[in-house]
């Protein structure tokens, strides 16, 4: 396959090179509004250029990987899809209802494989959740949280200034539940459900910095923190936060606690427990598997004299996969590439370049990514109703006879 970039900022920088590196990729080109930038990506990864996203679509290239500002993805992505291309999005799906289900129905009229980089899916809490809920373990479903809590202070300044110019303001304040995949995302993937309803509330900014308040960007969003309540479609209920105005910097995206009728799971900071009812259902059975579902890094250095520290600093977090993972199904082109988020970059490559090239549906395709991104937007908007309970719409299932990637094998 020949894949063209959309965007040639920070995070693409990260999955230009595991696209080259990965067998089954012919070539691999990027396209830029800025000039300079698409120059700069064509000379530090040898790589070649389109000079408009237009070009680009009119080219033999069979595939697209979108990684713009966030607000942009959904027009980006049914631009491609008309033009017969594949798409690999980066996060969030679109901010329109109306986007997302152009999208899927695209994507099932023109047989086109859409996926999202939605990383919370590979994480190991959500691995563990999911294995164990198909095996039965849980029982039934009762309730769960995750989070995505990314502070504005840790990042996220630069990435806007980077990639807005002088309006970068507008587009910082988006609303935290118009990129909701990091949470929800982990809990519809290993709950096997949808959400069917919300109610939402919203922390009203107060740091003052102008990002987020009425007038203040594209959207009059004052909120810089969202807290959604989600009933889900197995009768049980989880709760998502997205905060960008958090005093934690550890773990930004996880799953802190899974509970079934029979078992649960609960992470907290560097431990993560599993509990089991016994054969006669009276008492736990109680298993540590922080040394499966933590770093290997991390695990590593748990001697260390300010190991909590650096925990609390998140500096374990990225620069290892965990056990859990199954880094023997990638191709051994990538074993040198780390890429950051535990290596999960490596995983969503190799799944949409698989995906494309025998046919089937990888993770985080278009109905799964619509079931992640459309219960946030419906949460926003009770927020700003002050935490209406609303519902929310599903697009369903992929169409029938369509095979799935094994998300074991990748195969």
């Amino acid at each position: 396959m020949n894949i063209g970039f959309v965007g040639a900022g920070g995070f693409a920088k990260g999955f230009v090179p595991l696209f080259k590196l990965h067998p089954l990729v012919d070539k691999v080109y990027i396209t830029d509004l800025i000039p300079e930038r698409r120059e700069e990506y064509a000379a530090k990864f040898d790589i070649r250029t389109f000079e408009s996203f237009d070009v680009m679509l009119e080219s033999d290239i069979d595939s697209v990987a979108i990684f713009t500002q966030r607000h942009l993805h959904g027009p980006l992505a049914i631009k491609a899809l008309k033009s017969g291309k594949h798409v690999y999005s980066a996060v969030p799906m679109a901010n329109e209802i109306c986007e997302i289900q152009e999208i899927v129905d695209l994507a099932a009229r023109k047989g086109l494989i859409y996926m999202t980089g939605e990383t919370a899916y590979y994480y190991p809490g959500a691995i563990f959740c999911r294995t164990e809920m198909k095996k039965g373990s849980f029982g039934d479903f009762v309730y769960a949280e995750a989070q995505y809590y990314h502070d504005m202070n840790h990042g996220f300044y630069d990435v806007y200034k980077r990639s807005g110019s002088e309006n970068w303001k507008k587009v910082a304040g988006i609303p935290p539940m118009y990129y909701p995949t990091h949470s929800i995302g982990a809990l519809v993937s290993a709950t096997g459900a949808h959400v069917i309803k919300t109610s939402c509330f919203g922390f009203r900014d107060t740091s003052g910095d102008g990002v987020f308040g009425e007038g203040m960007n594209y959207w009059d969003n004052p909120f810089s923190n969202e807290t959604a309540l989600l009933y889900m479609s197995n009768g049980g209920v989880c709760r998502a936060n997205e905060f960008r105005r958090i005093g934690i910097k550890k773990s930004t995206s996880y799953i802190s606690c899974f509970y079934g009728t029979r078992a649960s799971y609960e992470e907290a900071f560097t431990e993560h427990v599993f509990m089991e009812a016994d054969e006669t259902g009276t008492k736990m059975k109680f298993r540590s598997i922080s040394s499966l579902l933590n770093s290997r890094v991390m695990e590593e250095h748990r001697g260390d004299p300010d190991f909590m520290e650096r925990v609390a600093n998140g500096e374990y977090d990225h620069r290892s996969s965990s056990p859990i993972m199954n880094t023997g199904r990638l191709p051994a082109e990538f074993k040198p590439e780390m890429s950051g988020h535990r290596g999960v970059p490596k995983f969503l490559v190799d799944d949409f370049v698989k995906a494309v090239n025998c046919n089937k549906l990888p993770p985080n395709n278009a109905w799964d990514s619509a079931r992640y991104n459309i219960p946030g937007l419906i949460a926003h908007e009770s927020a700003v109703k002050g935490g209406a309970l609303i519902d929310v719409p599903d697009l369903g299932d992929p169409p029938e006879g369509w095979d799935m990637l094994d998300p074991d094998s990748g195969i």
